[in-house]
């Protein structure tokens, strides 16, 4: 299993080893191991930080979490490095637990548990149940608890905090998902679009997948790649049907992977945002993603948009420039070699997610002091609030891709095209370098690399003579005609750097945690071309995800889709870019280019295949946000 990849999902059980901490801890909490019982007999794991002070009674912040309630037996935790340090100092009920079926819990794991309609018998359970008996011991059992109970989580302990919202449990005041995962075939974590993330899926469920019998306290062994240059590895392995071998028999989401190709009701029923219509009015939730969140960036901002549409509760929105999860790290000046200009993790963290669970569980604040939608504006730097998203004053506005490698406002001729040949056996990388795990630099990586290959189209705006601002959903539709039977599409929107432009000496100072230390600083960013957004759509899903559809050869063929949404100013002086390519390896699987079923598709099923993009009926539809 990728350790970058677990460390994040981790948080926030990411803590620093500061011995002054740890001994902060000891002196002013007392911690409690117990086993709550659920409805149908099993019993999770739950560990529990209460106060030592009793002046006042204390609220409760839940995180239902399948990656661990450690440190397990009498060792404490140290106080964290980011701003959940604050919970402690000001004395609430901290909680973890273990979901059914993992580490220390009792029962049967099930991935991304669907949502049971019908809950007519008292034995019947699924997250919202387990998240209900939860509470009601909770606020039953611990002393000096004030009654209310917030829940939050990052990642798929976000799914979690999901569910809970949904628990109907009248205690239950305030949930944050973060980076929730949502929808693990549209659009996060191990598909986009129907395409198959390959890094991602494989390097995470050969250890997190693998079977766990009895409750342990010991966590499982990832695979052993035979190389640490991950291209090199995933091109050599070859087909899915490889790596299926690779996997073996015994890790059953792996199998329901590649048993469930198209987007089925088996999918449908482990998508959240189709129940939501259960949270309560009484419910307050607090969506939080990334722009740049490689694993989960469409399921917060589709998480929200559900809620708006479905439910009558108070919810708002906050997006900022992160990686997953970086927003509980304490450091949120830079990403990768692009800089923010403030600390702005640290900012959400005083701003808005303290001041969320200060007035729901313990009334202090004001509840219009956090505004309906809290969004960061790379290229400006800048937090911006609305009241609502997309905001009002965002109108669509088309820009073409047209001969000469230009892009346009203007449409242009149309008839002519561009082509490049995809070969699958020298797919385009989704970075320069070599690595090992998959990098979260890459959202907002230079794409100078890829611009330079044949087998990527290149088309490129006039320098901008205003500032212009993006900021919502970004479309992509392609007018193409393939040479096979299917093929996946790439669409990229870069902003392109003037070329005397670099940031100033210390703009973005290391923080505390180092995880700035890893940057380049002598990186040139002349001419950066930083990505702003990219997805990859699989062609055969261009109508429908439920039914996949051939590609007649050489038919003229339109392909459009959706990516998520983006804030984003194109400043003064610099270009606008799109790219257009036909693989992003080893991030997305190969498609074939030959429409066959791709979970079991031989190696000899790979075929070239000759792309035409046409002129003028090519373009992106860019969410631009108008002054008001």
């Amino acid at each position: 299993m990728r350790k970058l990849f677990l460390c994040i999902l981790l948080l926030p059980a990411l803590l620093s080893a500061q011995e002054p901490d740890s001994n902060w801890i000891r002196k002013n909490y007392v911690k409690r191991e117990v086993y709550i019982p659920m409805r149908d007999g099993v019993k999770l794991f739950t560990s529990i930080y209460l106060p030592k002070e009793n002046n006042e009674k204390h609220p409760i912040l839940l995180t239902r979490t399948p990656y661990s309630c450690a440190p397990y037996g009498e060792k404490m935790i140290t106080l964290p490095v980011s701003h959940y340090k604050e919970y402690y100092k000001i004395g609430y009920i901290m909680v973890k637990q273990d979901v059914r079926g993992r580490w220390m819990s009792e029962g049967n794991f099930v991935d991304v548990r669907p949502y049971k309609t019908d809950k007519s018998r008292n034995n019947d359970t699924d997250e919202t149940t387990d998240t209900y008996d939860t509470i009601d011991w909770l606020v039953k059992n611990l002393d000096n608890n004030n009654g209310n109970v917030g829940v939050f989580g990052i990642s798929y302990p976000g799914f979690y905090a999901t569910m809970a919202s949904m628990s109907r449990h009248p205690a239950l005041k305030a949930v944050s998902p973060q980076a929730p995962v949502t929808d693990w075939f549209i659009g996060d974590d191990f598909h986009h679009n129907g395409a198959f993330m390959l890094t991602d899926a494989f390097a995470f469920y050969s250890g997190f997948g693998k079977p766990r019998p009895l409750p342990t306290t010991t966590g499982p062994t990832g695979f052993n790649f035979p190389t640490k240059d991950n291209y090199e590895f995933y091109l050599r392995t070859g087909s899915l049907a490889n790596f299926a071998r690779l996997m073996g028999d015994s890790i059953a989401f792996w199998k329901d992977l590649y048993a469930h190709p198209d987007y089925d009701s088996w999918w449908k029923a482990r998508n959240p945002r189709n129940f939501v219509q259960q949270i309560p009015a009484s419910t307050a939730t607090l969506v939080v993603g990334g722009l740049f969140d490689a694993e989960d960036c469409f399921g917060a901002w589709n998480l929200y948009k559900a809620i708006e549409a479905k439910a009558q509760n108070n919810n708002k929105l906050v997006i900022g420039p992160w990686y997953h999860g970086q927003w509980a790290s304490g450091d949120g000046w830079r990403l990768g070699n692009v800089q923010f200009g403030s600390n702005t993790s640290e900012w959400y963290g005083q701003h808005i997610e303290l001041p969320f669970f200060e007035y729901y569980l313990r009334g202090k604040g004001s509840p219009d002091g956090i505004k309906e939608a809290n969004v960061f504006f790379t290229g400006v730097n800048e937090w911006h609030q609305f009241p609502k998203w997309p905001a009002a004053s965002m109108q669509p506005k088309d820009i073409y891709l047209q001969s000469g490698n230009q892009l346009s406002f203007t449409r242009g001729s149309t008839g002519s095209y561009a082509e490049y040949t995809s070969d699958p056996a020298k797919p385009v990388p989704y970075t320069e370098d070599v690595h090992y795990q998959r990098t979260r630099n890459y959202m907002t990586d230079d794409q100078r690399f890829a611009a330079r290959r044949p087998d990527v189209l290149v088309f490129q705006s006039a320098v901008l003579q205003e500032d212009l601002t993006l900021a919502g959903p970004l479309t992509a539709e392609l007018k193409v005609a393939i040479s096979g039977t299917d093929a996946d599409f790439v669409v990229k929107l870069i902003d392109v750097f003037p070329d005397d432009f670099d940031y100033p000496p210390g703009a973005a100072p290391v923080a505390a945690s180092g995880r700035s230390a890893a940057v380049n600083p002598a990186y040139i960013m002349n001419g950066y071309q930083m990505l702003v957004r990219g997805d990859v759509m699989r062609g055969r899903y261009r109508n429908s995800f439920e039914k996949p559809e051939v590609f007649v050869p050489n038919k003229p063929t339109v392909v459009k889709y959706t990516m998520p949404d983006i804030a984003h100013t194109f400043k003064k002086g610099h270009r606008i870019m799109v790219q257009v390519q036909s693989s992003w390896f080893p991030l997305a699987d190969r498609n074939p280019q030959t429409f066959v079923d791709i979970y079991h598709a031989k190696d000899s099923d790979f075929k070239k295949e000759t792309i035409r993009v046409f002129y003028g009926d090519s373009k992106l539809v860019l969410p631009v946000l108008r002054a008001e």
